[in-house]
């Protein structure tokens, strides 16, 4: 991965997203004294069956600030877009752009925007839209003249993207070595207890860990034998 950068922006759709993609990557890189912001396109209110929205909501903000503190990141924003059903569009797009022009990053995360994970499992509308619109808004985030207004509230373009690198593609072209933030990974992906202990009835400390060290392991082959976070790396 580059490392001629001193701040980068994550964009995904729900808390945990990043927490199952990419936080040992992000722990390294705060370690390294780099600036990481989180942007989350929902709540993730719809997330948990048991759980009504009005109360699920609230709690995953929760988990996914103290999730985000465990690798060294302070500032997490919400957009307030409906989980579940997102919709890839200018609106979206413009949320987006207007974080990175307040946040202005040299490098922008998000997630697998394709219609799969690997031709096995389909991806997620939310998913799919986030990624899709993030892409897109680190170009339309240093044209003035695409989403005006947002110059009209003192958002100025930002050309400065140099790269977009997307967490769990299939399709990986870049990695960065996981072995110093995987256990503050795990710990990290702990911190979404309420949803985890939904999704599984396994322990969810060896959940977490048998996750995340097996992705880490099954990228080694590729990229040298250590046990890494892949991205698929878009230049800009």
């Amino acid at each position: 991965m580059p490392e001629d950068w001193s701040r980068a922006l994550a964009v995904v759709a729900h808390p945990d997203d990043l927490e199952y993609g990419c936080a040992a990557a992000i722990a390294a890189w705060t370690d390294a004294g780099r600036e990481v912001t989180y942007v989350l396109a929902t709540r993730g209110e719809a997330g948990i069956d048991t759980l009504e929205p009005e109360k699920c909501g609230p709690l995953r903000e929760q988990e996914q600030r103290a999730s985000a503190a465990v690798v060294g990141v302070d500032t997490v924003e919400f957009l307030g877009h409906k989980d579940g059903v997102i919709e890839y569009g200018t609106a979206l797009r413009r949320d987006i752009a207007a974080a990175i022009r307040r946040h202005r990053p040299e490098l922008v995360i998000t997630l697998n925007h394709r219609d799969t994970w690997g031709g096995v499992h389909w991806n997620t509308p939310d998913h799919v839209a986030v990624g899709r619109a993030t892409l897109d808004a680190a170009s339309d985030a240093g044209n003035r003249w695409i989403f005006p207004e947002l110059v009209e509230q003192g958002l100025e373009p930002w050309n400065g993207v140099k790269w977009v690198a997307v967490a769990g593609s299939v399709q990986p072209t870049h990695a960065v070595d996981a072995t110093p933030g995987l256990e503050r990974s795990v710990r990290s992906l702990l911190e979404h207890r309420t949803y985890i202990e939904v999704l599984t009835s396994e322990d969810p400390e060896t959940y977490c860990r048998t996750f995340l060290t097996g992705n880490a392991q099954a990228v080694a082959e590729r990229f040298g034998g250590k046990p890494a976070v892949a991205f698929e790396l878009f230049s800009r």
